[in-house]
């Protein structure tokens, strides 16, 4: 199995399968895409369980020359930061497919189902790459099949806007973005004996112990944040996010919310790349992660539908996972990580099952809900089983991941611990007061009243969700395990803050 490239199997599987969508009968794309969508789980899991989790080093590493002349290699590679999200990543894309089994059938399936499996390659290539620049590429290229999904099966009349904007801020960010990577090169070839450009490095593993001069490193740290700062999203960044959410198709929404790429980002590439100027920085990380979220749970009570109510709540999620990164600890960063590992499973869960309840009456507003649990007792439960999961409560994957993260945080950081504690309350408070509204309460929709409730392949795909949130939340250490030894190296590669 060692001789076998795996990685790369994943991320080409999927563009060979996407064209030969097109070489099918329309009827078969959805299809298609299930059968490579499944064998994607297959190799995810293979990976999973062929990784040694006590190594902290990077595993699976496939190293080919690309652009000889410029040092620039195909270079992929998982470590206990990285490797769970493949399966998740991939468990998540099976669930849209399934969400979006009958709502595409008329409407261009062929196109949207190859584009979806490009997504997916692409993002199992962000999860993997090791060369910065091929890191970049993947990151660039997810702009494409999103902006036609959201542009052309949007459910709102101003999608082709949302889809504009969210390319709009993705490319602003990729500006400061390439900078940053760019500006490591050149530094990297300038501390090297090769000089320019002979001597670029785009290795994420050499870049790692390279020592740049102090101004280069607050230049690098605050180009990288900015560029991951979009896509996170931090406040003030963040007004993409309920365009999208209200105007772009559900099960796409899902993915975007599901998987938290700049969050990722901020773990894997800012604080290692620049760790000095990144602890001295720490109590701006530490803000920015207590600003979204209280103004994402704030925002949240405000909004008058579903989407927009849980597109803000996934803002004031992340900035847990922005505090546990500043608090510099393995429990820290940890939490942070079990936390994005939780957003694949509960929002992306929970925004499938919102697109399910769409389907059904049309609308996802508040003043035409009501009564949903009546009419629909399977769904309005498996809602409120993740929701519970997305407030942290106990049995489930939530509990784990905000309680690691708001010990660090009250241990380094009291004062934005308490502030974090008082956020969580918040979101207790929006999510029960909006579900007691739209799902509990009098029927006001003869809508609803008729509404099927979740069909059996439905009903399967939340059941194994469901499985992985009480699973997670009751044996954690089957997440801690895998990621212990990679945060311990993590924080290894810091110094205390002083003060």
């Amino acid at each position: 199995m060692s001789d076998v490239p795996m990685l790369s199997l994943m991320i080409f599987t999927l563009p060979v399968m996407a064209v030969l969508i097109w070489l099918l009968d329309s009827s078969r794309a959805r299809w298609v895409a299930l059968f490579a969508t499944l064998m994607e789980l297959l190799l995810a899991s293979l990976v999973v369980m062929g990784f040694d989790s006590a190594d902290p080093g990077f595993q699976y590493v496939e190293r080919i020359q690309w652009m000889p002349t410029l040092n620039i290699e195909y270079l992929v590679g998982v470590d206990g930061i990285s490797v769970l999200f493949l399966p998740l990543t991939v468990l998540l894309f099976l669930g849209v497919i399934l969400a979006s089994w009958n709502n595409t059938r008329t409407n261009l399936p062929r196109l949207f189902f190859s584009l979806l499996l490009l997504l997916e390659s692409i993002m199992l290539g962000v999860f993997c790459a090791l060369d910065t620049i091929l890191f970049f590429f993947f990151w660039e290229l997810s702009l494409i099949p999103l902006y036609f999904m959201i542009s052309l099966w949007g459910v709102g009349p101003n999608r082709r806007f949302a889809a504009v904007k969210y390319t709009l801020f993705m490319l602003a960010g990729g500006l400061p973005l390439l900078f940053g990577i760019l500006l490591l090169a050149f530094n990297g070839a300038e501390l090297s004996a090769v000089g320019i450009p002979y001597g670029f490095s785009f290795d994420y593993i050499k870049l790692l112990e390279l020592k740049l001069p102090h101004e280069t490193e607050v230049l690098v740290f605050f180009l990288l944040l900015a560029g991951f700062a979009f896509k996170t999203p931090l406040f003030p960044f963040h007004t993409w996010l309920p365009a999208v959410a209200q105007e772009g198709p559900v099960a796409v929404v899902a993915l975007i919310t599901g998987l938290k790429l700049g969050a990722y980002g901020l773990i894997r590439f800012v604080v290692p790349l620049a760790p000095t100027v990144a602890q001295e920085y720490h109590w701006l990380l530490a803000g920015l992660g207590v600003i979204g979220i209280i103004y994402g749970a704030v925002a949240a009570m405000a909004q008058s539908n579903l989407r927009g109510m849980l597109a803000f709540s996934s803002m004031s999620h992340v900035g847990l996972v922005v505090l546990g990164i500043a608090t510099f600890s393995v429990q820290g960063v940890q939490g942070a990580l079990f936390q994005l590992l939780n957003f694949t499973v509960v929002a992306g869960g929970i925004f499938i099952l919102t697109g399910f309840l769409h389907h059904r009456i049309g609308s996802t507003d508040l003043i035409s809900l009501g009564g949903v649990a009546k009419s629909m007792p399977l769904l309005a439960s498996f809602f409120f089983l993740f929701g519970l999961a997305g407030m942290g409560v106990p049995a489930t994957s939530g509990f784990p991941a905000e309680f690691l993260i708001l010990l660090s945080a009250l241990n380094t950081h009291t004062g934005a611990g308490l502030a974090a504690l008082f956020g969580v309350v918040l979101g207790a408070g929006y999510f029960l007061s909006y579900y007691r509204r739209a799902f509990l309460g009098p029927v006001n929709n003869t809508v609803i009243t008729d509404a099927l409730d979740l069909r059996r392949r439905e009903l399967l795909l939340v059941s194994v969700l469901a499985v992985l949130i009480l699973y997670a939340g009751l044996y954690p250490h089957s997440v801690l395990d895998f990621t212990s030894a990679a945060s311990k190296n993590w924080v290894g590669h810091l110094t205390p803050v002083s003060g």
